[in-house]
């Protein structure tokens, strides 16, 4: 028997590869599904079952295409309603996998239809959990998505959550390995470890959602608080996941067409798309198309894509490093952006000799912002809430980069303000939807909080 977990860190997410005597099965795949078929083909092992543990909300499944490719069953838990064939499992209905065995235990609670899948080894005994969403490391799955007006609230699905962790998952041994579909970083849960596997028996004990003495009135206040907003994006990969979607190579094949600057523009012009500059923040501060926003590759690319463009439908055009055209295209493709149109051939440089217009975003260092700092100007801080209680410049004003409308009023219009976040990365993000706006008194931190620190700029 093997058990792989394949994580990938942009959207804090674990898939699963399992093997046994020729046989694998995949849990919770990714959309490029090129990964599963050279692992099983290195095995020579065929792929017999896809197992998913709920319609996914922060990122499109590779489900369907691998299905497509292989012939392997797509398992769904009780209560699933996909658009597409698909096997949905009994609670306790067993799958034999070479060797070994796959139990479907129905563990609602994140969604109705959310399902544990209980690995059980050659000998029969309880191996591995795979916990979805239902159990995080340190937390457990947010029960705010699946809530219907009139019909489910999140209490509701808290309080149903608190039941199945109590009866399905805490009565299994305490030697039984967790393996969660998302670590620290993902805005499925709050409270998440930054470590991606353990044991049931340490979550028990360090997971404040399986304290044994716990109350359900008390799980379903403290699951429940300080819950932030889902991005806008959750309910469109939902429906992609629950519906279908356009075929991988189909979404590439559209995305990775070159384009000279005349017809970059056009394509804009015609279409609506939205220009997004995916290069490193440095490169986007010193050059950049105006209007266009940034978002770049190197940090948290796909979920800040999810949730500031929000809709799935938006066309894109591309301004990216040579050689890292397909990779934008397929982390795109993964939160359901499929409407890539194509990239600036050459690059900025292109841009620049076919003589059109180029905008620069200034950016000044920590110490530059302490001298101006004496003029009283105004900063902001686009941080999220907890990382500004741990400590912010007293002047500094909370305005959590992922809901920008939600604070557009709070900028100067005509004054110079500031903005920083915790390295620099989603400060240049925000001042370049601020600057897509006609806002362009705009400063970025360079080092954001982190370089603030290192100067005698008073915290709090």
């Amino acid at each position: 028997m093997k058990v792989e977990q394949i994580y990938t860190g942009c959207l804090s997410q674990g898939a699963y590869y399992i093997e046994s005597n020729g046989e694998v099965a995949i849990i919770d795949p990714l959309r490029e599904t090129k990964p599963y078929l050279d692992r099983a083909k290195r095995d020579n092992a065929k792929i017999k079952y896809i197992f998913e543990t709920h319609f996914h909300a922060d990122f499109v499944s590779g489900h369907l295409t691998l299905s497509n490719l292989t012939g392997a069953s797509i398992i769904y838990g009780p209560h699933a309603n996909p658009s597409f064939e698909a096997l949905l499992a009994k609670d306790y209905e067993v799958y034999k996998l070479g060797n070994v065995t796959i139990t479907a235990i129905h563990t609602p609670g994140h969604t109705m239809e959310s399902t544990t899948y209980l690995l059980k080894d050659e000998s029969g005994k309880d191996y591995a959990i795979f916990s979805g969403d239902t159990l995080f490391l340190g937390d457990v799955g947010r029960p705010d998505l699946a809530q219907k007006a009139n019909e489910i609230t999140q209490e509701d699905l808290a309080g149903i959550l608190f039941d199945s962790l109590r009866n399905k998952i805490m009565p299994l041994a305490d030697d039984v390995i967790v393996y969660p579909a998302h670590g620290a970083g993902s805005a499925c849960g709050k409270n998440m470890m930054k470590e991606t596997v353990d044991t049931l028996g340490n979550q028990k004990r360090m997971n404040y959602a399986l304290r044994a003495d716990m109350t359900r009135q008390e799980f379903i206040k403290e699951v429940t608080d300080g819950l932030a907003s889902p991005p806008l994006y959750f309910p469109m990969n939902v429906k992609m996941n629950r519906e279908g979607y356009t075929a991988f190579d189909e979404v590439i094949a559209q995305g990775i067409t070159p384009l000279d600057p005349e017809a970059f523009e056009r394509i804009v012009n015609e279409t609506g798309a939205v220009v997004l500059d995916v290069r490193n923040q440095i490169e986007y501060i010193d050059g950049h198309i105006p209007r266009s926003i940034f978002i770049g590759l190197d940090g948290s690319f796909a979920p800040w894509v999810g949730a500031l463009l929000a809709d799935v439908e938006q066309k894109i055009v591309l301004v990216v490093s040579t050689g890292r055209e397909e990779e934008a295209i397929t982390r795109l493709s993964r939160v359901g952006f499929d409407k890539t149109l194509g990239y600036l051939s050459g690059g900025i440089e292109a841009w620049k000799k076919a003589g059109k217009e180029v905008d620069t975003l200034e950016s000044v260092d920590a110490e530059t912002l302490k001298d101006r700092m004496k003029n009283d100007v105004p900063i902001f801080d686009v941080r999220n809430d907890g990382e500004f209680s741990n400590g912010h410049i007293p002047e500094a004003i909370l305005t959590p980069l992922g809901f920008p409308n939600e604070h557009m009023k709070n900028f100067p219009k005509v004054e110079k303000f500031y903005l920083y976040c915790a390295g620099g990365y989603r400060s240049v993000i925000a001042a370049s939807i601020l600057k897509s706006r006609g806002i362009h008194n705009v400063v970025d931190v360079a080092g954001g909080f982190a370089a603030i620190k290192k100067t005698d700029i008073p915290i709090t």
